[in-house]
């Protein structure tokens, strides 16, 4: 813990960004897949037999998920770390835990916090206990658009008190059961809307059929994940990536498989590391990244590529190595939506204009994303513009300063990826980097110590 406040400096609120003195040259374990480990817990507790998840991520994102389940009567217990200490860190990579499932319970209250997978996941569970289930979060949480799963949920004869507003405080009166089938709904500003009503279809009267009716749909690798962890737990889906109907999801009613399964790393997570090796020139392996995933993350091999760098992917992992330039990007990032920010601060220090598209419903994440970025890269010397749908960014010689991150995980290691090569820049809040990566600061330091980082 001295360590730790020391790495903070007097002011615990504000982190100085380590300055990197050369390429980074580092081995950097990151911790398992948060879209993953929710995505499975909902599973689990659906599922007609017990399960584990193995390697799983311990964050506040993922122990909320958790303890909302148990609010609701499903039993997780865990092994091999403590539960009352949030560290990320499954220990010598032997931590799971065992989910086992059973009839949602009510009255329940959920706290959602701010994560997006909560919020948005647990409603339709909760349509399928007998009373009521409250929601509520962080004050941003309640700005987060929810009235596109609202609605479906109602047309599928779910009994939902918002009092209009479509987004949180909420309670979901449920009945024991939810009679499913046809569904329109928009889920233009979050593809979580979908992953929502497919994660539980299997327990509706007669399934679903979703059909998406709104403007572009964001970040369909996630979608695609779900469908993925749909079939593995003995789902029947139809998609169109299996030749369906494009825009329609549909899922029979059926028992799910109470299953073993590892989690991925978090690829997303892995993003500033593998920034590092692009602003610095040097070389991060990240071992057991997988050959073949759903995970949004995967596509930074293509485009930190791109931007200058060369990967490699072997029974090591995968090793990154940048040129030491960087070179500006034009890239439609609507299915990655989430890999944003790093790629913005990594477009900061490049030697060309980089344009970011695609990607509007960053508007309403854990903050408005791009409005954030532009202020905050142009605070520290740069030439941001904000365009319909994403960022232009402009290179200039930047400077040191304030590196606000308004509680969002992703803000605040974009900062870090700036401070490697800027100095003096200070980022507020690092520790809102345990929404997903626990010990974010220990695992900087220790690549830039080149020590063998783990999380």
């Amino acid at each position: 813990m001295t360590e730790q406040r020391a790495a903070l400096g007097d002011n615990p609120a504000l982190w100085p960004a380590p300055l990197a003195s050369g390429g980074v040259d580092a081995t950097v374990t990151v911790p398992g897949s948060k879209s993953v480990t929710n995505r499975a817990l909902i599973l689990a507790a659906l599922a007609a037999d017990p399960g584990w998840l193995r390697r799983p991520l311990r964050s506040r994102d993922t122990l909320l998920m958790a303890e909302a389940l148990r609010s609701l009567g499903i039993g997780i217990e865990e092994t091999a770390a403590s539960s009352t200490a949030v560290t990320g860190l499954p220990e010598a990579r032997g931590e799971a835990w065992r989910v086992i499932p059973g009839t949602p319970q009510a009255p329940a209250r959920v706290e959602v916090g701010n994560a997006g997978t909560v919020m948005r996941f647990l409603p339709p569970l909760a349509a399928l206990a007998e009373g009521p289930v409250s929601f509520d979060g962080d004050p941003r949480a309640r700005q987060r658009p929810l009235r596109g799963l609202l609605d479906a949920l109602r047309s599928l004869g779910a009994r939902i008190d918002d009092d209009g507003r479509g987004c949180l405080p909420l309670t979901v009166h449920g009945i024991g059961s939810l009679d499913g089938g046809p569904v329109e709904v928009d889920a233009s500003s979050s593809s979580q809307f979908i992953s929502a009503l497919l994660l539980s279809a299997p327990r509706f009267n007669q399934g679903v059929e979703v059909r998406h009716v709104g403007r572009t749909l964001p970040s369909l690798p996630h979608i695609r994940m779900t469908v993925d962890m749909l079939r593995a737990a003995g789902a029947q889906v139809d998609s169109p990536d299996s030749g369906g109907e494009p825009n329609v999801w549909r899922v029979t009613p059926g028992a799910l498989l109470g299953r073993d399964i590892v989690v991925e790393p978090d690829l997303s997570n892995a993003q500033p590391f593998l920034a590092a090796t692009l602003v610095t020139g040097g070389r991060v392996t990240i071992p057991d990244w997988p050959a073949h995933t759903t995970q949004p993350g995967d596509a930074l091999r293509q485009i930190f590529t791109e931007m200058g760098g060369d990967c490699t992917l072997d029974e090591q992992g995968l090793t990154f190595t940048g040129s030491g330039r960087v070179h500006g990007i034009d890239a439609d990032l609507s299915e990655v939506g989430e890999l944003t920010p790093g790629i913005a601060a990594v477009a900061a220090l490049a030697e060309g204009e980089s344009v970011l598209r695609g990607v509007a419903h960053l508007r309403m994440h854990e903050t408005d994303r791009l409005a954030a970025l532009t202020r905050e890269i142009n605070a520290l010397g740069g030439d941001v513009t904000e365009t319909e749908d994403g960022l232009r960014i402009r290179p200039r010689q930047l400077h040191g300063g304030v590196f606000h991150t308004y509680d969002d995980h992703r803000l605040a290691t974009a900062a870090a990826v700036l401070g490697l090569v800027v100095k003096d820049v200070e980022v507020e809040n690092i520790a809102t980097t345990g929404k997903t990566m626990p010990g974010f600061p220990e695992l900087w330091h220790g690549m830039l110590a080149g020590d063998g980082a783990r999380a």
